[in-house]
């Protein structure tokens, strides 16, 4: 075996590491809101504006991020961004009072925000190495991450151990965690070459009506996401009156749906066409909130198992999202970083500052009516994403042919 394929198959050992571990913290985030908002006394107004700064932090740093990717590589920011998204957990753990955690969710959304556009950008040339679909498969590992984080918060405030000790022990280890992770990174970044000439590709070749129509069908995929991620658990407290221990679990059933689906998203997208998946993505996303808005008109026996299958399917839904429009915007070429930054960036406007906004309309009238928002904005992910996934079916322009796919 040679030595490209060698580095391919470590490469994605890496990545998978990056993903995971990217996925736990923002798992131990999103479990520990209701402690954190418990312990100083938040309310859903200073949440909403919490995470809004956060989703600032993370939207510049993505903006700087893709050039420096193409500048430095994406292996060197992987190796600062990883251990600093971590490191950063330091700031929610030990905010004494409002005032404290916004200035420091805003750090912590930096360390978000470069950190996933650098293991993307990897992600796409480890899949130019790899020769083969292996993209929905890292997200599968994000998920993984977060479900684990979910958990983990569950079971130590089970312990009756105080979330904030988890976050805190969670973000001097995690750093250390990256580093292995981060030598099996690619040791070089591949040329970007036209399969015609042979030569650099200069820019994008993603016109900016595309990437608007990417960047609407990422930005309703993610916002659903996120409003899952920061409000799921919740809900569950807030609207269902579970027991606080057993609320972060709503998150959790989210995360395990999105991640059995998107271990299977490179052969479902294999089989179905990117086309059609994202045309399902929508169509279960939408089911699934429609599920958890009728929760509270259930039984009482019942709410709760309607609301946490509304939210599996909801997970099932928009598992393949995001690996779709990744690996779409890497096939059609061009500088990977500015390009992935780009459709990045307005994704995770809806991921980040998305469940900001639910925050503030929770606040003026109720959670419930919140989360008809994302229950619309799922369906936008089939409305916009076929038409988009088909301009670039007919426009991008094929990689360069790999002389041995990698085979596991």
């Amino acid at each position: 075996m040679n030595k490209s394929l060698i580095d391919a198959r470590r490469a994605r050992v890496g990545v998978f590491g990056f993903f995971f571990l990217a996925g736990l913290v923002m798992g131990l985030w999103a479990a520990g809101l209701p402690s954190l908002n418990d312990r100083l006394d938040l309310g859903p107004a200073r949440l909403g504006s919490v995470l809004l700064l956060i989703s600032g932090g993370a939207l510049v740093s993505m903006l700087v991020a893709g050039p420096l990717v193409d500048r430095w590589s994406s292996r060197r920011v992987c190796w600062i961004a990883g251990p600093f998204s971590g490191l950063v957990l330091l700031g929610p753990a030990l905010a004494s009072s409002y005032g404290a955690l916004a200035a420091l969710a805003v750090v912590f959304g930096i360390g978000l925000g470069v950190t996933e556009v650098a293991m993307n950008a990897h992600s796409v040339e480890v899949e130019r190495r790899y020769g083969r679909p292996i993209i929905s498969a890292f997200h599968g590992t994000w998920s993984l991450g977060g479900a684990a984080g979910g958990a983990l918060t569950s079971l130590v405030l089970r312990a009756e151990v105080d979330a904030q000790v988890l976050l805190v022990v969670a973000a001097v280890v995690v750093p250390f965690l990256y580093l292995p992770a981060a030598r099996l990174l690619l040791p070089d970044v591949p040329e970007h070459t036209s399969p015609e000439s042979g030569a650099p590709q200069e820019g994008s070749s993603l016109r900016w009506g595309l990437i608007a129509l990417l960047g609407l069908a990422a930005f309703a995929g993610h916002l659903s996401e996120g409003a899952a991620i920061d409000w799921a658990a919740l809900h569950a407290r807030w609207v269902l009156d579970t027991d606080p221990a057993a609320a972060p679990l709503a998150y959790t059933i989210f995360s395990v749906a999105m991640t059995t689906v998107r271990l299977m998203g490179d052969p479902i997208r294999a089989r179905l066409g990117s086309v059609r998946t994202i045309q399902l993505a929508g169509l279960f996303a939408t089911v699934g909130y429609v599920l958890v808005l009728l929760a509270p008109l259930a039984g009482e026996m019942l709410r709760v198992a309607c609301a946490w299958t509304g939210w599996a399917l909801a997970g099932v839904g928009l598992a393949t999202v995001v690996p779709v429009l990744f690996s779409a915007v890497g096939a059609a070429g061009g500088r990977v970083g500015r390009a992935l930054a780009m459709v990045t960036a307005f994704g995770y406007s809806g991921l980040l500052l998305g469940p900001a906004v639910l925050g503030y309309v929770a606040e003026a009238s109720s959670l419930p009516v919140a989360l008809i928002i994302p229950a619309v904005l799922a369906a936008v992910v089939t409305l916009a994403g076929m038409p988009a996934i088909r301009s670039l079916l007919r426009h991008s322009t094929p990689a360069a042919p790999i002389p041995e796919p990698v085979r596991d």
